[in-house]
């Protein structure tokens, strides 16, 4: 059986499992990243401040974007803090203030995020998924440039 965009329900089921999951890991990101930018300290401040606030806007842009793709595959996207807090492999940063701590948690997260979107590409390719496999590429090459930017950064 096949669901309005032609994709074996049960393959539509696992990817919607996993993309709730990435959700989760996603939103808890994005929460981290608000918290740096407004507790950062330091004389990185002002670059930090700017950086961080880049990065929760374009997480904010990909949250909407994995709940869109959740609901065109026919799944209920996953909304509310203990769902997040629960399924998150990213966990909540508190009081972060210093730079280097601060970049090396998003480093840690871009890392867990690379993880399971490299599988969710497995999967939409199994199941003939083009439009999955297209948002974790692009997710993909983004992330891996910035790793090695903030990694860059953080090189002494």
């Amino acid at each position: 059986m096949k669901n309005a965009i032609g994709i074996e329900t049960h393959q539509a089921d696992q990817l919607v499992e996993k993309l709730n999951d990435l959700l989760a890991n996603y939103m808890v990101f994005y929460q981290n990243t608000r918290g740096l930018h407004w507790n950062i300290k330091g004389s990185k401040f002002f670059e930090l401040h700017l950086k961080f606030e880049e990065l929760y806007n374009n997480l904010l842009l990909k949250v909407d974007e994995v709940a869109e793709r959740i609901l065109t595959l026919g799944g209920v996207p996953v909304h509310t803090f203990d769902d997040y807090t629960q399924a998150s492999s990213i966990k909540a940063l508190k009081n972060v203030s210093q730079s280097a701590e601060a970049v090396k948690s998003l480093l840690d997260a871009f890392q867990i995020l690379i993880l399971k979107q490299r599988e969710l590409l497995d999967l939409a390719a199994d199941a003939n998924d083009e439009g999955t496999n297209a948002l974790m590429s692009d997710y993909i090459r983004e992330q891996e440039k910035m790793v090695w930017m903030y990694s860059a950064y953080i090189t002494t």
